[in-house]
């Protein structure tokens, strides 16, 4: 699959903000966050979804049983993000565009996803990325390119995702969204507007 897009999906991370539960096993319209999260990255049928373990990771793998999946464990993960990410790349060695997406972000949809690889396409000359806007405010997922940002992403450490590269270039493109991109469940109260909604 030549042009085949991987999608990683973040979901090592600790959630402590959400709370004494599992932020990504917490139910959303009957089912767990990280589970909506994957099942959206599968129906897109871009290319192979690597999904990023760390903390509860046996309770996460659970709640993804029968899905078609690469599971990547990051041992790593209390470092923070970018340790995530870059077991992410490294999972998908064959693609040259990555999706990033949050096991946190339970209303993005397929045609989200789609829409980034439409707009990738279109661009002339490559861009480094495709990032969702939604009212001025950057989101998630985004869509990286490896040639372009390949040391960059290298380079990180800590706690940090691509946004700081990204916000440092000039050639990313901007895709206006609908508020699904800037939709990340945080906090219990998050949750349910969400459930609200």
């Amino acid at each position: 699959m030549p042009d085949a897009v991987g999608i990683v999906l973040l979901a090592a991370g600790r959630g402590t903000r959400f709370g004494e539960a599992v932020k990504m096993l917490a139910l959303l319209d009957g089912r767990p966050l990280v589970r909506h999260a994957a099942e959206t990255a599968i129906a897109a049928n871009l290319g192979p979804v690597a999904v990023i373990l760390g903390s509860h990771g046996a309770a996460v793998r659970r709640a993804l049983a029968g899905l078609d999946l690469r599971i990547v464990d990051n041992p790593a993960h209390a470092e923070g993000l970018s340790t995530s990410l870059r077991c992410g790349l490294d999972a998908l060695p064959e693609t040259a565009r990555i999706i990033v997406m949050l096991g946190d972000m339970p209303r993005i949809r397929p045609s989200h996803l789609a829409s980034l690889v439409e707009a990738f396409l279109a661009a002339d000359p490559a861009p480094a990325a495709i990032v969702p806007v939604h009212r001025g405010s950057r989101g998630n997922p985004v869509l990286l390119n490896r040639a372009l940002l390949a040391s960059d992403l290298a380079s990180l450490t800590g706690d940090q995702g691509a946004g700081r590269i990204l916000a440092a270039r000039t050639d990313v493109v901007e895709l206006e969204m609908d508020a699904a991109v800037v939709l990340d469940i945080d906090t219990q109260a998050a949750l349910i507007a969400a459930a609200r909604a």
